[in-house]
């Protein structure tokens, strides 16, 4: 290539970027002109992108741009001006140029002479009152995105869109900012990196344990050599004796406050090295996060044109787009959104007149709501429009034999609204250019669920319908619940969870063959995760059975592990590809004490367990004996809404040999204490949703749990925080400033004695 030749393929890819960004200006406009067709802001904005967009295809040389951006620039002026009020029409018009204008820019288009020349003509008619104006059809071939090729063709595989960064390199600014193009694989490494670097400087906590453990034995001793000093007093020692005893002592006093200083510099360092692992963490996260709007663009414009195709006045509003969310999973977000947003175009909002005769506007609002709430990015998309028709819904599901009458008639609300996430499921009877493929609600939950997230209809009949969709911020962090099985650590995802429990030998059935037990009101299948995972069956001093419910669709079941380690939010770290796919395993992650775990790909484990039951190979989990061998260990609840203090607590007291249960809030607390026994509760004050002194309160006029003994473990320290605690109905008040492993632990065995009932 010429270095000519070069030149202007860097000029046609800078007009290509320059396009991007100034036919977003001219779509959000141009959608705010049609509401208000004088606004002189908006009208500015426009003339500029245009002319921009003019000025930039004269230099690259493209004919074609320039005569578009010329004559949508006259039109935006004469606005401007005065000289022309901006109908639908011109709207219409001016949105086909911008389509037009990105097609002109866009590398390989097939935009040709004749349809530059229509459109010249079109504008030309629109701008002079002496000629008939024929209203343009809104964006008759609108330019096909991948998101449309999903929803619309689902048998097409997109062309697959590389993740390399051009050779050539482009300084752009961004809020002010430079920005310099970054390869994915290069990002994700960085996060790899700065992951395992946080893990490791973990590892510096049982160093910094051995020499305190190391200083409390220097110091006892000193201690023992001052006693054996005092009772050789009585003895007449000679002189080498005696000088032997201080030189015994000056070194121990010396190496004691030496052990001393290199304590306090290894934790000094150890606090520095994990602050900064942690910053470097959050810095290389905050690289793959993106605002919410970038999955936006087209969406506005998207649900007016397609609004208009079908008779209908529709218009869509965004809350939060500047929230923040990982691109992987901004980009998977595109297609769902897209077609719930299509979906309420479509299915949810009606005709103008239908609207009027309700008592409606005639304009029908959708409402988008991105937030973050618990480490989850949340998502709502409600509209205004007519909701479900339960009762055609209900007869949809008999007509198509997906449940008997008798059972149809019973269905809840909730319970119908299910069957819209079936595979092919359709309230439509005919095939038409947006709804009826068979691709529905059920292509929604699998993209959502693909992203370990949740999606949940809810609607109002005659008021609208609105979606919950939950996913995580990031794929390069996923909260998970850690388990033991077989003497090794495995996480089950918490977007998979439906809860955990202890069954008791008697909670176990037999039914056709297999072992059930009983959940919500129906029976829930039991399997082994020893035999899933293909690991030997670990032993357990408890004599009930600790099950993980696990749900993805209408599939249930209970997974039997030995032990629930906690919950943890853990680093994505994906498997070798030399492995190939592991089966039930999707990646794995270390644990804080630099220890592996895999994390369980659920969708594949349940397929295992469709497997075993089919080829008949599933194995009986065989019942505890009841009669303990030892005495059942002291049972403690820890209610604190900071996973820190919650760690902490639960390990000392795992340590010191009680069986710990951990709650995240009051209300958490309150449901654990009415549905299990314990012998303790340890509970902060300050807490969402209820703090400790509700809780306290709450327990004290229940006669089944008022004599539970409660410690009440919190930041406040002054009296009358204590004599509040107290007055609640605490038995033991520990202020956190003053906390140290001996307190706490002293304090429970002052309470209900040792582990062992």
């Amino acid at each position: 290539m010429t270095p000519d030749q070069m030149r202007d393929a860097s000029l046609l890819e800078l007009f290509s970027l320059e396009a991007d960004a100034q036919t977003q200006v001219l779509s959000a406009g141009l959608l705010a002109l049609e509401r208000n067709p004088t606004q002189a802001d908006q009208l500015e904005a426009c003339m500029r992108a245009a002319h921009s967009l003019k000025g930039a295809a004269r230099i690259v040389g493209v004919d074609a741009g320039v005569s578009v951006a010329h004559v949508m620039e006259d039109c935006l002026v004469s606005a401007q001006e005065g000289r022309l009020y901006l109908q639908p029409e011109h709207i219409d018009a001016l949105l086909q140029g911008t389509d037009l204008l990105m097609r002109i820019a866009t590398p390989g288009n097939d935009v040709g002479p004749a349809d530059i020349e229509a459109y010249v003509a079109l504008m030309e008619r629109l701008l002079d009152p002496s000629q008939p104006i024929a209203t343009p059809v809104p964006n008759p071939e609108p330019i096909p995105t991948r998101v449309d090729a999903l929803l619309l063709e689902p048998e097409l595989e997109p062309a697959p869109v590389s993740s390399e960064a051009p050779r050539q390199s482009k300084r752009m600014t961004e809020g002010g900012e430079r920005v310099l193009r970054v390869t994915a694989e290069r990002l994700n490494s960085l996060l790899d990196l700065s992951s395992k670097s946080l893990v490791e400087t973990q590892r510096l906590k049982p160093y910094l344990a051995s020499l305190q453990r190391l200083k409390r034995i220097q110091s006892n001793s000193l201690r023992a050599l001052d006693a054996l000093d005092g009772q050789l007093k009585s003895l007449d020692l000679n002189l080498e004796a005696q000088e032997a005893l201080a030189d015994t002592r000056r070194l121990l006093s010396e190496a004691q406050a030496l052990l001393a200083e290199k304590n306090a510099e290894l934790d000094e360092f150890g606090w520095q090295a994990g602050q900064r692992a942690q910053v470097l963490y959050d810095t290389a996260l905050a690289c793959r996060m993106r605002p919410f709007a970038d999955v936006l663009a087209g969406q506005v414009r998207m649900v007016r044109d397609l609004g208009r195709s079908l008779g209908k006045q529709v218009r869509l509003e965004i809350e939060g787009e500047k929230t923040q969310v990982d691109r992987d999973v901004l980009e998977k977000l595109e297609a769902p959104l897209t077609h719930l947003l299509r979906n309420a175009v479509d299915h949810g909002i009606e005709t103008p007149e239908q609207r009027v005769l309700a008592g409606k506007p005639a304009e029908g609002l959708i409402r988008l709501r991105a937030s973050h709430q618990a480490g989850l990015l949340v998502l709502e998309l409600s509209d205004d429009g007519n909701g479900v028709d339960l009762e055609r819904l209900r007869g949809t599901i008999v007509d198509r034999n997906l449940s008997p009458v008798e059972t149809a008639l019973r269905l809840s609300e909730e319970e119908l609204l299910t069957f819209l996430f079936l595979p092919g499921f359709s309230l439509r009877d005919k095939v038409t250019e947006v709804s009826g493929r068979g691709v529905g609600l059920d292509a929604v939950q699998h993209m959502v669920r693909q992203l370990r997230g949740a999606v949940v209809l809810e609607q109002t009949a005659g008021q609208g319908s609105r979606f919950h969709l939950e996913v995580p911020l990031t794929l390069s962090v996923v909260r998970s619940l850690v388990v033991e099985v077989g003497e090794e650590a495995y996480a089950f995802p918490l977007a998979h969870i439906e809860r955990m429990c202890d069954l008791a030998p008697d909670d176990i059935v037999q039914l056709e063959g297999r072992q059930h037990f009983w959940h919500e009101g129906r029976h829930v299948g039991l399997v082994a995760a020893s035999q899933l995972l293909q690991r030997p069956p670990g032993q357990t001093p408890s004599d009930t059975l600790k099950v993980v419910v696990i749900r993805e669709r209408d599939a249930v079941y209970g997974i039997a592990v030995e032990r629930f380690i906690g919950e943890r939010t853990l680093v994505v770290l994906p498997l070798d590809d030399r492995l190939g796919k592991v089966q039930d395993i999707s990646a794995g992650a270390l644990l804080d004490d630099g220890s592996v775990v895999l994390i369980v790909d659920v969708e594949d484990m349940l397929r295992s367990v469709d497997k075993l039951l089919n080829t008949g190979r599933l194995e009986r989990i065989a019942r505890r004996n009841q009669q303990a061998t030892e005495a059942p260990r002291k049972r403690v609840l820890v209610v604190d809404d900071s996973l820190t203090v919650r760690e902490l607590q639960r390990k000392l007291l795992l340590n010191r040999g009680y069986e710990v249960a951990v709650a995240v809030d009051g209300m958490d607390g309150w449901n654990a204490l009415r549905s299990e026994d314990f012998d303790l509760l340890i509970t902060d004050i300050d807490m969402p949703r209820m703090d400790g002194i509700e809780l306290v309160t709450l327990l004290r006029r229940d006669s089944r749990l008022q004599s539970l003994p409660v410690m009440v473990v919190s930041y406040k320290d002054r009296e009358e925080d204590r004599r509040r605690g107290l007055d609640a109905g605490a038995d033991y008040y520990l202020a956190k400033a003053s906390f140290h492993d001996d307190a706490l632990l002293d304090a429970v065995v002052e309470l209900i004695g040792g582990a062992r009932a």
